[in-house]
């Protein structure tokens, strides 16, 4: 089938996906450090104290993660994602009217439990079970919407900041949310039923056996990709959460920085929906070991730029490597896991990456604090993506021989 004809014959179960990933962008770190420097004036937080509280809200929906992931593997889409979707307008109001800064960490569980943990989460699985030959394909065009919120909603409010209160943008978010909701419920009103979710057809993986959670987290593959599934979380977010100060310690402007956001949301798109079409075609096995090495060098080459243009480029990198990790982790839990117990299993893997975007705020927060420059944090971050990349080379090689394997 044609992609033209992929498009044309799934559009809106595709839609359904691109719609829930860009409507994560709420909870996502991109946009709440948008107004990092609103929350940490209003409330007299340090870098720090700031980096601290969002790590603790992040690292509780980490842990939630754990429990609620597994709802995906009860739940329709439609029903689910409703439930979540109210969680997350609510958080956004919460946020708004915040009555003390007490308070903030369980604004911020609420924003990063609902938004980046489950709205993507569901999305993703969503998209891993509705598709088996095109499964790259649907991830890479669900992704998209991860893309456009990237790219568009930094440049949005950061312009909007300039003409009304953070505030405001937080109510006005939750309305959007709120609109969304039927939406979807619209969409999903015939929901797919998914050839994996039918038990005379649903996949398998490694041995040829239906892998529980409680077995991949016994298997030696798991704690081979530990690493790797934290990198991203914690040091993209990182990035991202301290883009205000980066931009300060650089000598440019917020908003030049945010403007060069749209060149990373092209790069990451264009990587997305290339890393789709090419593990559907040779096989995860083939890009997991190499996917994350434009992170390293991206981050090293933001170690040492001062001048925008090589920022262009840095951020690019650094795009090339959150478009694969926004597909093709997807699809290797489903290849190597099998589908039925698809969501409790990629439950786990999305807490450790929410996991990593608690650890990533914090401890960059307090180094910025205790004197370590962020341009010296981020040589360390290019240098733990190359020790990860080695260590998942010869476990992903060892695990590949045992798909062909009955048990």
């Amino acid at each position: 089938m044609s992609f033209l004809s992929f498009l044309r014959s799934n559009l809106g179960w595709l839609f359904v996906g691109v719609l829930l990933t860009f409507t994560s962008s709420f909870g996502q770190t991109y946009f709440i450090s948008i107004f990092a420097g609103e929350i940490r004036a209003d409330y007299g937080l340090s870098h720090g104290q700031w980096g601290g509280i969002y790590s603790l809200g992040t690292f509780a929906s980490a842990v939630m993660m754990i429990w609620a992931g597994a709802l995906t593997d009860i739940f329709r889409v439609r029903v689910l994602a409703v439930y979540v979707l109210s969680i997350l307008a609510v958080a956004c109001l919460f946020l708004a009217f915040l009555p003390a800064v007490w308070m903030l960490p369980f604004a911020i569980f609420l924003l990063r439990f609902a938004g980046q943990g489950m709205t993507s989460h569901i999305a993703t699985v969503a998209m891993a079970r509705w598709f088996v030959a095109a499964r790259g394909r649907a991830l890479s065009i669900a992704s998209l919407g991860f893309a456009m919120g990237e790219a568009f909603l930094p440049l949005i409010f950061v312009a909007l900041l300039t003409v009304t209160a953070w505030q405001n943008l937080w109510i006005a978010s939750a309305l959007f949310i709120l609109v969304i909701i039927p939406v979807l419920w619209r969409l999903l009103k015939a929901e797919r039923t998914p050839k994996s979710v039918s038990e005379e057809t649903q996949a398998t993986g490694m041995s040829g056996l239906y892998w529980t959670r409680n077995m991949m987290m016994k298997h030696w593959l798991f704690w081979a990709l530990f690493p790797a599934i934290l990198g991203p979380s914690a040091f993209g977010t990182a990035f991202f959460f301290q883009q205000v100060h980066l931009a300060e310690i650089k000598g440019w402007t917020h908003v030049e920085l945010v403007a060069l956001f749209p060149v990373y949301t092209l790069a990451a798109t264009g990587s997305a929906l290339a890393t789709g079409w090419a593990l559907d075609r040779f096989g995860t096995w083939r890009l997991m070991p190499v996917f994350q090495l434009p992170f390293a060098a991206g981050f090293a080459l933001f170690a040492v730029v001062s001048g925008l243009p090589g920022a262009m480029v840095a951020i690019a990198l650094l795009g090339v490597s959150s478009g694969a990790n926004a597909t093709l982790p997807s699809a290797f839990w489903a290849d190597y896991y099998g589908t039925r117990h698809l969501g409790s299993i990629k439950a786990m893997a999305t807490a450790v990456m929410v996991l990593g975007s608690a650890v990533g705020p914090g401890i960059s927060g307090y180094m910025i604090d205790g004197g370590i420059g962020f341009e010296a944090q981020m040589a360390g971050f290019a240098v733990f993506f190359i020790a990860a990349s080695a260590l998942l080379t010869p476990f992903v090689l060892r695990a590949t021989r045992l798909l062909a394997v009955a048990p």
